[in-house]
C-alpha cells in the first residue's frame, strides 16, 4: 500500500515530468521549422504561412531571445477566445467537449472545498485506525483522513450523509444547467449554420427488392408517389470496398516511389533499390523507382476495372441510398416518420454529414446487423472477463508483499526506501496506462464491426464500450481486487460477524492507487498531449524524405483530431472517482480538480491552434455524456450506502440514503424528457423558418447542383457516377413513371397509394 512518502516521490516525478513537456514544448513551439506542427489548423485555414527570416539559421532556430522570455504567454492566449468564436473557429463538438471538462470542475472543485473543510477533520479525530483491534489491518497516514478512521456507530456518520446528499444535489444542479446551456447552443448552432448537404439528406436503408425496377428506379418511384412536392434526387450506395482498397493500396505506393526518386535528386550516383519479398526484407533486389513505377501501373488498371465494374454491375449495388429533398422541412419528415406499414424496410434517419459517412459499412445487408451487434456484446463481455487479469497483476504492483511473495529474490532490493516508494506510487498507474493503450482500437473495430454507418456513431459507440470496460476493470476490479490482495490475511482470520467492518474499512484505502493513476494519466499524460512528440517526429520525416512542393508539406502535417472515444471515458471515470470518494476519502478530490483545470487549459488550447475534426455532429454526443455522469453519481450513492452500514453506522442513517438513487433515476428522466429531444430530432418550425429565409435571399439557388455530388463515395469523385439521377420536373403531372407491367404494377401502385393516405 502506498504510503504519504510513496504518493510524495510520485508526485515529484509527475510533476517534473509534466514541467518538463510544458518547458520543451513552450521552447520547440516557437522554432519556425516546428510552426506547422503546434500550429495546423491556422494553416489550413490559410490564415497562416511560413515564418520567413533573411538570415539562413533563422529559417530553423527562432533567433528572436525576447520572445524566450514570454514562452508560456499560450496560457492566456487559450482562455482568451471567447466561447462564440470557438464555436464559429473549431466547430460545436469541439466547443462542447472542452466544456465537460469545465463541467467536472464545476461539480467538483465547490465539493472538494466543502468536504475538506468539513469531513477531514471528522475523519482525522475518528482514531479508529489506531486501534488495538485493528492492528492487522494494513493502512497509511492518508487512510487517516478516510471515513475508515471513524469509529463503529459513531454518529459522525450523520456528516457522510449529509455531505452525500448535499454531492448529489449539487451535482443535480449543475448537470440540469449545462444540459439546459448546451441544449441551446445546439438549437442555435443549427439555426446559425450554413447550408449543409446533410440538412436536405436522408439515409434509406433496407430498400425492398423489386422484380421489375433496379434499386435506384424503386428508390425514384417510391419516394415520388409518396413524398411528390419535396423530392429532389438520390444517389444510391455502392459496394465500393474492394475498390476503396485498391485505391489506398495505390496510394501508398505513390508516396514510396516519391520518397524514392526524392532520395535519388539528392544523391544521383547511387540508384535505390529494393528487395521484392514480404517487408523488403529478402528477395530479389530491384530498381525501386521502377519497381514501384510499375506497380503502380498495374494497380491503376485494377483500380480502373474494379471501377467499371462496380458502376455496370447491379450486384454491386446494396440497398440503400442517399435521398434528398428541396426543402429541410420535406427532410426532416421523411427522417422522423415511419415510411411503410412494415417497420423493417424504407428505413429512414438523417444522413451523416458528407465527411462523417463511414462508407465501408454502408454495404453491410441490413439484416446482419442484429448478428453483428449480438456477437460484438459477447466478445466485449469476454475481452472483459479476460482484461481482470492484467488488472490483477497490476495491483499487485501496488502491494510490496505481493511481489515480495512471487519473487523473493527482489526482496533486499524492493526494501530499499527509494525503489519502495517508485514501485508503490508510480509504478501501478504507469503499468495501468500501458495496459490500456491498445484497448481502443479493439473496442473501434469492434464498433465498425457491428455496422454503424457514421464516423460520430462510432465514436460514440465506442467511448460507450470504453466507459463499460473502465467501470468494471479499472474502477470495481480496482477496488475489489486490490483490496483483497492487501488485506487478504485480515479477511481470512476476521470473525464472521467482523467481516463486513473489515471490508467498509478497506475499500475506501484504495484511494492511494487510484492517486497514483491521477498524477500518471491525468498530469504527465495531459502534457504529454501538446508536446506532440510523435507528429512532431513523423513530420520532420515526411518533410526530409517526401515533401517537394508546399501541398506536400501542408500533406505532411498531422493536426490530428480530438478522440472522443478515448478521451472521454477517461473523463467519466474522474467524474466518478470525485463522487465516490467525495464522502469516502476527501483528500483525493484536490488531485482529480487539478486535472480537470490542467486538461481545459491544454485542450482549448489544442482545440484553437491544432486539432482538425474529422465531422461535425453538433454536439449529438451530450445526452451519452449526461447519462454517463448520472450511472457514476448512482454507484457512488450505492456505495455510500453500503459503506456506512458495513462500517457500523447508527442504523437509521442507511435508510436515509435509500432515497438517493431514486430521486437520481427521477433527475435522470425528468432531463431526459426536458432536454433530449433536442438531439435526436430536427424542430419543423426550425426548418421552415430556414426553407422560408434561404428562399428569400437566394432564389435561383440551383439546390440539385450542390447536392449532385454530396454523398457519392470518394472513390468515384470526377466519374460519371457524379451525375444525378434525373426526376420528372413536371409538379403537376400526378402520374409517376414506372417499369412494372400488368397486375403486378397496379397491386404495386394500391399498395404505394394506400401507405400515402396512412
Amino acid at each position: 500500500m502506498a504510503t504519504l512518502q510513496d504518493i510524495c516521490v510520485a508526485a515529484a516525478i509527475n510533476i517534473l515530468s509534466a514541467f518538463a513537456f510544458l518547458v520543451a514544448f513552450a521552447i520547440l513551439r516557437l522554432q519556425p521549422v516546428n510552426d506547422r506542427v503546434y500550429f495546423p489548423k491556422w494553416y489550413l485555414k490559410g490564415l497562416r504561412s511560413s515564418p520567413k527570416s533573411s538570415a539562413a539559421l533563422g529559417r530553423f532556430v527562432n533567433l528572436d531571445f525576447k520572445m524566450y522570455m514570454r514562452f508560456l504567454n499560450w496560457m492566456p492566449a487559450a482562455l482568451k477566445m471567447p466561447e462564440p468564436e470557438l464555436v464559429e473557429h473549431a466547430g460545436l463538438d469541439s466547443a462542447v467537449y472542452i466544456r465537460i471538462y469545465l463541467l467536472g470542475l464545476k461539480i467538483l472543485f465547490p465539493i472538494t472545498v466543502l468536504t475538506l473543510v468539513v469531513l477531514v477533520p471528522v475523519n482525522w479525530t475518528g482514531k479508529t485506525l489506531e486501534l488495538a483491534k485493528f492492528k492487522n489491518l494494513t493502512f497509511s497516514n492518508i487512510d487517516k483522513l478516510s471515513i475508515s478512521n471513524i469509529p463503529t456507530g459513531s454518529k459522525r456518520f450523520w456528516a457522510h450523509l449529509v455531505m452525500s446528499y448535499v454531492c448529489s444535489f449539487w451535482t443535480f444542479y449543475v448537470l440540469y444547467k449545462e444540459y439546459k446551456k448546451i441544449a441551446t447552443m445546439r438549437l442555435e448552432f443549427l439555426a446559425s449554420e450554413c447550408r449543409r448537404p446533410d440538412q436536405f439528406t436522408v439515409l434509406v436503408r433496407n430498400v425492398p427488392p423489386d422484380p421489375d425496377e433496379s434499386v435506384s428506379e424503386h428508390i425514384e418511384h417510391f419516394f415520388c408517389v409518396n413524398h411528390p412536392d419535396h423530392y429532389l434526387t438520390h444517389q444510391v450506395v455502392h459496394n465500393a470496398v474492394k475498390l476503396a482498397k485498391l485505391v489506398e493500396k495505390k496510394n501508398s505506393f505513390q508516396n514510396w516511389l516519391v520518397y524514392y526518386q526524392n532520395k535519388y535528386e539528392r544523391n544521383p550516383v547511387n540508384k535505390p533499390t529494393i528487395k521484392t519479398g514480404f517487408w523488403g526484407l529478402w528477395g530479389s533486389r530491384v530498381d525501386a523507382i521502377d519497381h514501384y513505377t510499375d506497380e503502380i501501373a498495374k494497380l491503376s488498371e485494377e483500380v480502373n476495372a474494379e471501377r467499371e465494374r462496380v458502376i455496370i454491375d447491379p450486384k454491386a449495388i446494396v440497398p440503400a441510398a442517399f435521398v434528398s429533398f428541396k426543402t429541410r422541412w420535406g427532410a426532416a419528415v421523411c427522417a422522423q416518420t415511419q415510411q411503410s406499414k412494415d417497420p423493417t424496410i424504407w428505413l429512414t434517419d438523417w444522413a451523416p454529414e458528407p465527411r462523417d459517412v463511414f462508407w465501408d459499412n454502408l454495404a453491410i445487408p441490413y439484416f446482419e446487423l442484429t448478428i453483428r451487434r449480438l456477437l460484438m456484446a459477447v466478445g466485449l463481455f469476454f475481452l472483459i472477463f479476460f482484461f481482470m487479469i492484467p488488472i490483477a497483476f497490476v495491483q499487485s504492483l501496488a502491494n510490496i508483499e505481493g511481489i515480495e511473495k512471487v519473487l523473493p529474490f527482489l526482496k533486499p532490493l524492493i526494501e530499499k526506501k527509494v525503489v519502495k516508494s517508485v514501485i508503490q506510487g508510480f509504478l501501478p498507474g504507469i503499468a495501468l496506462k500501458i495496459f490500456l493503450i491498445v484497448l481502443p482500437k479493439i473496442l473501434m473495430t469492434m464498433s465498425k464491426i457491428e455496422g454503424f454507418t457514421s464516423l460520430s456513431s462510432l465514436e460514440r459507440r465506442s467511448a460507450q464500450k470504453y466507459h463499460l470496460f473502465i467501470l468494471v476493470n479499472v474502477f470495481l476490479v480496482s477496488v475489489v481486487t486490490g483490496t483483497a490482495l492487501q488485506q487478504l490475511h485480515q479477511f481470512i482470520d476476521a470473525p464472521a460477524g467482523e467481516f463486513a467492518k473489515t471490508i467498509g474499512m478497506s475499500v475506501p484505502m484504495k484511494a492511494t492507487f487510484f492517486i497514483t493513476y491521477i498524477m500518471v494519466d491525468g498530469w504527465a499524460g495531459i502534457a504529454a498531449e501538446i508536446l506532440r512528440m510523435v507528429p512532431l517526429v513523423i513530420f520532420h520525416l515526411k518533410n526530409t524524405f517526401l515533401v517537394k512542393t508546399e501541398r506536400d508539406r501542408e500533406q505532411a502535417m498531422d493536426p490530428g483530431f480530438l478522440s472522443f472515444a478515448t478521451s472521454e471515458p477517461r473523463i467519466q471515470l474522474y467524474i466518478l472517482l470525485g463522487l465516490v470518494y467525495s464522502v469516502i476519502t476527501p483528500v483525493l478530490l484536490p488531485f482529480i480538480v487539478a486535472f480537470f483545470a490542467f486538461s481545459f487549459l491544454i485542450f482549448r488550447h489544442q482545440i484553437i491552434n491544432v486539432y482538425d475534426q474529422k465531422y461535425e455532429s453538433g454536439a449529438s454526443f451530450w445526452p451519452d455524456v449526461h447519462r454517463r455522469i448520472i450511472i457514476g453519481l448512482i454507484i457512488a450513492q450505492i456505495i455510500h450506502m453500503g459503506l456506512l452500514g458495513a462500517s457500523g453506522a447508527d442504523k437509521s442513517t442507511t435508510p436515509c440514503l435509500i432515497a438517493q438513487p431514486i430521486l437520481t433515476l427521477w433527475f435522470h428522466i425528468f432531463c431526459k424528457g426536458r432536454f433530449e429531444s433536442a438531439f435526436v430530432r430536427f424542430p419543423l418550425q426550425e426548418a421552415m423558418v430556414k426553407d422560408t429565409l434561404e428562399r428569400a435571399t437566394e432564389p435561383n439557388l440551383n439546390l440539385k447542383t450542390y447536392l449532385q455530388d454530396a454523398y457519392i463515395h470518394p472513390v468515384f469523385k470526377g466519374s460519371k457516377l457524379d451525375i444525378p439521377v434525373a426526376i420528372d420536373e413536371e409538379e403537376n403531372n400526378p402520374l409517376v413513371p414506372t417499369k412494372r407491367t400488368s397486375r403486378q404494377s397496379s397491386i404495386h401502385s394500391f399498395d404505394v397509394s394506400s401507405e400515402a393516405d396512412l
